[in-house]
């Protein structure tokens, strides 16, 4: 892969990670919130393991570019 097109890959997906980064946080408060205010959060459980599963994918991705780039 050309050096130029990874470090484009790399600011994209390092921007992605800090959204993500994020994201999650507030939903982990939303569900905090919910869970002390006794409502139902089945749901926004269910979406917070998703958004952490496509997390731990960014970051896995992320790694794979820095160790291309480090060749």
């Amino acid at each position: 892969m050309d050096y130029n097109h990874l470090q484009d890959e790399l600011r994209r997906i390092e921007n992605d990670v800090v959204v993500g980064e994020r994201r999650l946080a507030e939903l982990e408060a939303t569900v905090a919130e919910m869970k002390r205010e006794k409502l139902d959060f089945t749901e926004r459980e269910v979406e917070l393991e998703a958004m952490r599963e496509s997390q731990r994918l960014r970051q896995q991705e992320r790694l794979r570019i820095l160790s291309l780039l480090q060749r």
